[in-house]
């Protein structure tokens, strides 16, 4: 298992992109997929239309979110932590994943950079 921390630098506020990552109809919209997302601790999630799915872990308004993904029966359930840092460009995101199982580190890392964070700043250099 791997673990996975990046920082990427978005120009956007922590506010804008803390709504683009909790409420379901922006998500939607950056990832042009369906997705199932309230930002309520304990609650289900999917995005990708389920390519990714887990537990809202927890929620500090316009500064963190913390979500565990599954990978499967047979792995352990990944942590991931989103956190959102007030920047002189915008918003430094802070990304921290855990339990990555080592066949999907590439996939899982590179999604990050150009699925998930690129699509996001698509987003917001609208």
């Amino acid at each position: 298992m791997k673990n996975y921390k990046k920082y990427f630098t978005l120009n956007a506020t922590p506010e804008d992109i803390y709504n683009a990552l909790t409420n379901p109809v922006m998500i939607e919209i950056w990832t042009g997929e369906p997705a199932v997302m309230q930002d309520e601790p304990n609650s289900e999630f999917s995005l990708w239309d389920g390519a990714i799915c887990g537990i809202n872990i927890e929620f500090e308004k316009n500064k963190k979110i913390v979500q565990k993904w599954f990978f499967g029966e047979d792995s352990e359930d990944s942590v991931v932590t989103i956190k959102l840092h007030p920047d002189k460009n915008g918003t430094s995101v802070e990304v921290s994943q855990t339990n990555i199982p080592d066949e999907a580190f590439d996939n899982i890392s590179e999604g990050w950079k150009e699925d998930y964070i690129g699509a996001l700043n698509e987003l917001f250099e609208e």
